[in-house]
């Protein structure tokens, strides 16, 4: 074990630089161009199928994606507790999923420059918004599900939301790159250390099912990477 794996708290100069304002509006513009057109193609009874948002089917994630988005871009944000995203998804009850489409496309574009202006405090909802995609993708049996063109953009903000979020201090092995997630918690005496993929990172740290095998993580249980609570 290397002496970085029980070293203090980083030092304010030690710490990652601050985010690219610009990243959370590249990863919604890459979202939007990827997965746009897969919904227009798709089935209208795929809009149907279960998602692992418990409840939800992909019409009502849509929905939900689409109304943040619009909100983001508006300036009417609400909390975005269960019973407002509830909420929103019911004010669109009425809506074809045409509609819901279109919104979501329009709110990929809109969204980013208000995202990007709010100095990182709406990064995870951009964040957010390309895990459901994700989402989307698992429910149509699109593989991998959470790793796609916009990975890189995705990771660099999960590494900043796994800090903000109290996340522990994690070394991520991937088979292309190294990351550092989380930050050091209060009695934390090592640095926790994760072997996986992408796919299976993003999984574990979204609270999404992840397959066991591919992934070895020391120090830490599943539960304590989760950033959305």
């Amino acid at each position: 074990m290397s002496s970085s794996d029980t070293a203090p708290p980083p030092t304010p100069e030690s710490r990652p630089p601050s985010h690219d304002p610009q990243c959370p509006q590249r990863l919604l513009l890459i979202e939007r161009d990827f997965l746009i057109p897969v919904l227009r193609r798709a089935p209208e009874a795929w809009f149907a199928r279960p998602t692992s948002c418990p409840g939800w089917t992909v019409r009502d994630l849509l929905a939900h994606c689409a109304a943040a988005l619009t909100r983001i871009a508006e300036d009417r944000l609400h909390d975005f507790s269960p019973q407002d995203n509830q909420q929103d998804i019911l004010d669109r009850k009425d809506c074809s999923i045409e509609v819901i489409v279109d919104e979501l496309e329009a709110g990929c574009a809109k969204a980013g420059p208000a995202i990007a202006a709010a100095d990182g405090q709406l990064d995870v909802i951009a964040l957010g918004e390309w895990v459901h995609a994700g989402d989307v993708r698992a429910a149509f049996g699109i593989t991998p599900a959470y790793a796609t063109e916009g990975t890189d953009d995705a990771l660099a903000l999960l590494a900043t939301c796994s800090r903000v979020r109290d996340t522990p201090l994690l070394t991520a092995c991937l088979p292309d790159r190294e990351l550092q997630l989380g930050t050091w918690l209060p009695g934390q005496r090592k640095r926790v250390r994760l072997t996986t993929d992408a796919d299976n990172l993003v999984r574990l740290y979204t609270g999404r099912p992840a397959d066991e095998g591919l992934y070895s993580l020391v120090g830490a249980a599943p539960a304590d990477l989760v950033i959305y609570k």
